[in-house]
């Protein structure tokens, strides 16, 4: 098709001529200018001086067209918004797969590239996202996407260089993910924080030990539904073999969700609460430690779970990737191991409770083709049956209802590990019957959770070793531990 365009010129009111210009667009977008002159007054007096000023509106022209010449092509260069994220490593990580696949198939449609800058953990991420938001010297730019807390957002210089997503997702496309993984995206009353993918804790077991001991002991499963009965159970393994019995990685999450759960605030104002529901949660744990029956060493939960030191522990279910079927013992023999999960714990009586985990995704303000660009990506990421395939690879949870109910049973149906069927299964269970709870926003909340790990701990072991000596009882020990936590905790 040819299109043609007038261009006249004029001195004052006078028309000196008219250049009729046009253009063809061939296949593939190329496109092809022509420039015609018709009736312009060559003839009589100031002839060659119109020819001069014909010659000069020519050159004009050619300088306006958009394309020099004919046949070139317009820029068609992907648009390439960047993604820092903590799913796997640089090299093996599924969540670079699933970007390879999206940047060959919509990423072509929509003529979007994603691109991975970043693969650490959270705790890395955390810095390097306020290290930039400050400007700080050395730092690198803030990426089109990375994955946060709300603890991060709330560290932020200004949240507002944050997307909200309701500006790009309807209530309805909201609306399909799990509620409470929702809420915990929400920071001020804004929708900042996506949810791509949830773990949670659960009680991983190692059931070869725990079988072997239980048919001498006369332990069962079923005590390990509640705390009251793991901690028993973790006095009666001390005793019997002189080791742990349970490892729990966040000691401070223990006492949260559990106070919680017993309908008990936690929190008060800028500290912790010492109420009733926490003295619950606390004598039975300390009598444990005290008795030796719970790891109280610093270290991730697989570390002594590996080498067998202890034989239960509450954990992240994505924790399950650093999980052996192996326990190398301290003397070097080693011996198949069976891993299985169960429901997070509670206490006799109160609400199944459990703590969601898991970053979310944020978007950085930008530009609006940037950040459509973005929600495209995690649109199709989120959508159910692809969020299944996603997390699976990777022992999360999906985030979207429909995902749960729909997708991911069958995706438990061709799973072939058992550690990971056993998983899956309890994430269904958990899914069904409890309520994910997440942390209130607090600003302080990384303070109040490094101070009640570490001083926990330490009055734990101290309590443990003057029990060893003879000190006091272990019914002593637990309040005067307790009184001695809650007065420099508070200081």
């Amino acid at each position: 098709m040819f299109v043609t365009e007038e261009l006249s010129f004029r001195t004052g009111a006078r028309i000196l001529g008219t250049f009729h210009y046009g253009y063809t667009v061939a296949p593939g977008g190329k496109i092809c200018y022509t420039a015609l002159y018709n009736g312009y007054p060559t003839q009589g007096k100031g002839g060659a001086d119109m020819k001069k000023r014909i010659a000069l509106c020519l050159i004009a022209l050619l300088l306006l067209l958009p394309a020099a010449g004919c046949g070139e092509k317009k820029n068609t260069d992907p648009l390439t918004v960047t993604l820092w994220h903590v799913y796997g490593g640089e090299v093996d990580s599924p969540l670079n797969g699933l970007i390879e696949r999206f940047n060959s198939t919509i990423g072509v449609e929509k003529n979007i590239r994603v691109k991975v800058e970043l693969v650490s953990n959270s705790g890395s991420i955390h810095k390097s996202v306020l290290a930039a938001a400050n400007s700080d010297p050395g730092a690198p730019t803030l990426p089109d996407m990375f994955v946060s807390y709300p603890k991060t957002v709330l560290a932020l210089p200004d949240e507002d260089i944050l997307v909200d997503y309701r500006d790009y997702l309807s209530g309805e496309e909201l609306g399909a993910f799990l509620p409470a993984f929702l809420e915990e995206g929400q920071v001020n009353g804004r929708q900042v924080i996506l949810p791509i993918a949830k773990s949670t804790e659960v009680l991983f077991i190692n059931r070869t030990l725990f079988d072997r001991w239980a048919a001498a002991s006369g332990a069962s499963y079923d005590d390990l539904a509640t705390w009251e009965g793991i901690y028993a159970l973790a006095e009666r393994y001390a005793a019997d073999t002189g080791k742990c019995f349970l490892v729990n990685d966040y000691h401070f999450n223990y006492f949260q969700v559990g106070v919680t759960s017993l309908g008990e605030d936690f929190f008060q104002n800028d500290s912790v609460r010492f109420g009733s529901g926490f003295e619950r949660a606390w004598e039975p744990y300390a009598h444990a430690a005290l008795e030796g029956g719970v790891w109280l060493q610093d270290g991730y939960a697989t570390e002594s779970l590996r080498t067998g030191d202890t034989i239960a522990s509450v954990a992240s279910s994505a924790s399950v990737l650093y999980y052996s079927d192996t326990v190398t013992y301290p003397d070097n023999t080693s011996e198949k191991v069976s891993i299985t999960s169960l429901p997070y714990p509670v206490f006799a009586g109160g609400e199944k409770l459990v703590m969601q985990r898991g970053v979310g995704m944020c978007t950085t303000k930008s530009t609006p083709e940037r950040e459509k660009a973005c929600i495209t990506f995690l649109k199709w990421l989120t959508e159910p049956e692809r969020n299944v395939e996603f997390v699976t690879s990777l022992g999360y949870m999906p985030v979207t209802q429909e995902a749960f109910d729909k997708y991911l049973p069958d995706a438990v149906e061709s799973l072939t590990d058992p550690m990971y069927i056993s998983l899956y299964e309890t994430y269904l269970q958990t899914q069904e019957e409890y309520t994910f709870y997440y942390p209130p926003q607090m600003e302080n909340y990384l303070d109040l959770e490094t101070r009640f790990e570490n001083l926990s701990r330490l009055k734990m072991m101290a309590g443990r070793a003057q029990y060893l000596e003879g000190s006091g009882t272990a019914e002593e020990l637990v309040w005067d531990t307790l009184d001695s936590f809650k007065l420099d905790y508070g200081t």
